[in-house]
């Protein structure tokens, strides 16, 4: 079993980076860079509360030190020092706590000041999962830089297998259109290089906005009635469904609300780059199915194999 691990290993640092030297660990970030350290990091410090979930997945919850603020999972994480938002870094907070590595949020920190960080010799790894394997590498290049490997590839694997399963049960019934909601006021949405327009795919939607350019644009009401979901997803940014996907109910024209397929997913399931998106990713299956089941149900003669346009 052992030696299983340690040939994983040696296949996993071909593509992620090898020891430059006895003791030194190399990994590239999610930006292509080459982070190097003399030893496992010890004091590490979050700047996202997604990174921070990551962190404790991949076993180096004992190594961190602070983190930012809303990083509320797992429950350990809200013991931790708090050292500012993601987007408003307490520069003089992280410096006293004396990190060896810092593990940042490419597209949610404010660039300036991880720079300024990084100029004054602390190493900084950006975690910017694209892809919804982009989550479980994260998870084994921070095990590798933590010293936690073996926590970190387990996790990796798990990952992985339940990935599998959900496409394997769900990404090849017939598509729905989807229009998943991030917000009200504006009105906002996602595009297809989106992880969450991955997650409507691999449920076998279809986001029927996954054409805009912004990975997270506004939209107006006029093209959602035009594009006419079939499914509803909204997230908002509570635990609670928000009130203002009711509101969708003034337009009985949409096929969502013609079929009550309004539906709402906690945020923090479905939002976070970390291996809780695929207890996200199982409730909006579920939804689609649901949905599906109806739409198909209400056409005479319908199969389960007929596309729903």
């Amino acid at each position: 079993m052992w030696g299983m691990h340690v040939v994983y290993l040696l296949l996993f640092s071909l593509f992620f980076g090898l020891p430059v030297q006895a003791g030194e660990i190399q990994v590239r970030d999610d930006t292509g860079r080459s982070i190097t350290l003399s030893a496992p990091a010890k004091r590490v410090i979050s700047l996202a509360p997604h990174v921070t979930e990551l962190l404790f997945a991949a076993g180096a919850g004992d190594a961190l030190v602070g983190v930012v603020s809303h990083s509320n999972y797992p429950p350990e994480a809200t013991r931790l020092p708090v050292i500012g938002s993601h987007e408003r870094l307490n520069l003089e907070a992280i410096l006293a706590l004396k990190p060896d590595l810092l593990v940042a949020w490419k597209s949610g920190n404010v660039r300036t000041q991880v720079e300024q960080l990084g100029k004054l010799g602390i190493p900084v790894f950006y975690s910017e999962p694209r892809q919804l394997d982009d989550i479980a590498s994260n998870l084994e290049r921070l095990g590798m830089l933590a010293g936690t490997s073996i926590a970190a590839g387990v996790a990796a694997r798990d990952f992985r297998q339940r990935l599998h399963n959900l496409a394997e049960n769900y990404a090849r019934q017939p598509p729905m259109r989807t229009f998943y909601q991030i917000w009200h006021q504006p009105l906002m949405t996602i595009n297809g290089d989106h992880l969450i327009s991955q997650v409507i795919t691999l449920c076998g939607g279809r986001n029927v906005f996954a054409s805009l350019e912004t990975l997270a644009p506004t939209v107006d009401r006029e093209a959602v009635l035009r594009a006419n979901p079939q499914v509803i997803i909204a997230s908002g940014m509570a635990k609670q469904q928000p009130e203002w996907l009711e509101e969708w109910k003034q337009w009985p024209q949409l096929s969502a609300v013609r079929f009550n397929q309004l539906h709402f997913i906690e945020p923090d399931l479905i939002q976070r780059h970390t291996p809780r998106i695929l207890d996200g990713a199982y409730i909006m299956c579920e939804q689609l199915a649901e949905a599906r089941n109806r739409y198909q149900s209400s056409i005479p003669g319908n199969d389960s194999q007929t596309v729903l346009h």
